[in-house]
């Protein structure tokens, strides 16, 4: 049976912009409380927005917001964070690790500041944030977790050019895979929803090394949260343990065209690096 997110509070991580912005917008037209867990309280010369621009948005769009400035690397961080959406809205019924670090590099240039930083937010942070919800989300009605990551495939030809990214990717992949066992028996629902191209983000704007016109071959990211609002409204009980694709989803449901999320209609889509 369909499920309804309104007054249904979701914790969202890192989503001050892009994807998670993008999907707070859309539960919040559908009356959901939106808790923006994320580390940008202040504007920033290359990144668009804050915890407070963002819960203006949410606001704005029907839902009610509770900023929280959290950096889930710090475990105090995660613990306040959820101790003021619990104070705020009672609950946590949903779930959201968007929070994730980049560093396309090859194994030879990366830093080892930035592996620690990729592993830090993509792999412990999600861990970490699923982990400390979870005593939450059994009490809700219908609970989810929804991580975006990518689906885990392991031929040798995804690896060698970022291998310290597709290993912090996959780091939230293998949570997905472990939690929604772990979450079966108090039935919270745990997948994973990945995009089927490039996501016109901060991140790709500001992707070192890329294609002057990468950005024009991307989809909004509307696209990601139409289909996390389809995957969210499912029964937590059946729908668990799954890679989602955005466009797989909303063929599902019945789109079939997909224009409106191009930026530029003119240009070929860029398949994602992960697929």
């Amino acid at each position: 049976m369909t499920q309804t997110l309104k007054d249904k509070t979701v914790f969202i991580t890192g989503g001050s912009r892009g994807i998670g912005l993008a999907i707070a917008l859309k539960l919040a037209s559908k009356g959901a409380n939106i808790v923006i867990a994320a580390k940008t309280d202040k504007p920033h010369p290359l990144l668009p927005g804050t915890i407070y621009t963002a819960a203006e948005q949410i606001e704005k769009a029907g839902g009610k917001a509770l900023p929280v400035l959290c950096d889930i690397r710090f475990e105090h961080h995660v613990d306040h964070a959820i101790s003021m959406a619990l104070d705020q809205f009672k609950s946590i019924d949903i779930l959201i690790n968007n929070a994730s670090a980049m560093a396309i590099s090859t194994t030879k240039r990366l830093s080892m500041k930035a592996f620690d930083l990729m592993h830090q937010v993509n792999g412990r942070g999600t861990y970490m944030v699923s982990q400390k919800c979870m005593p939450y989300l059994q009490h809700s009605i219908n609970p989810h977790i929804l991580t975006i990551a990518p689906p885990i495939n392991l031929s040798k030809k995804w690896f060698s050019p970022h291998l310290a990214y597709v290993m912090a990717k996959y780091a939230m992949s293998m949570s997905v895979l472990g939690l929604s066992q772990d979450g079966k028996d108090d039935n919270i629902a745990v997948n994973a929803l990945w995009p089927q191209t490039y996501i016109a983000t901060s991140a790709i704007k500001n992707l070192i090394g890329a294609p002057a016109n990468l950005i024009n071959r991307c989809r909004s990211p509307k696209i990601v949260a139409d289909a996390a609002y389809c995957i969210l409204k499912e029964a937590s009980d059946i729908c668990t343990g799954n890679f989602f694709i955005d466009e797989e989803v909303l063929r599902k449901v019945g789109l079939t065209n997909f224009d409106h999320y191009a930026i530029d209609l003119s240009q070929k889509l860029k398949k994602d690096m992960f697929l």
